[in-house]
């Protein structure tokens, strides 16, 4: 009582879809350019001047490098006094 379609045949089962290299790479480019976007996006949530977040966080590593390479390479307690 079922129909037999000669033109399947089953050739849909045989049929291997085989990923595009070009395609591949330009979606794997996308997904880093979206993944990138939603990490920047999070990063300056609820900041409202993310460049002065940017400056203030750059300051903070200098002074912290400049406190280590004073510390390193002083030898005294770190704290110096003056009578004058």
């Amino acid at each position: 009582m079922g129909l037999c379609l000669p033109c399947l045949g089953g050739a849909a089962e045989d049929v291997v879809e085989t990923p595009d290299p070009v395609s591949a790479e330009s979606k794997r480019r996308q997904l880093a350019e979206a993944a990138e976007k939603r990490q920047m996006e999070a990063t300056s949530r609820g900041v409202k001047n993310p460049y002065s977040v940017e400056q203030k966080k750059k300051k903070q590593e200098e002074m912290e490098k400049q406190i280590a390479s004073s510390s390193s390479g002083g030898g005294g307690g770190g704290l110096r006094w003056q009578v004058g």
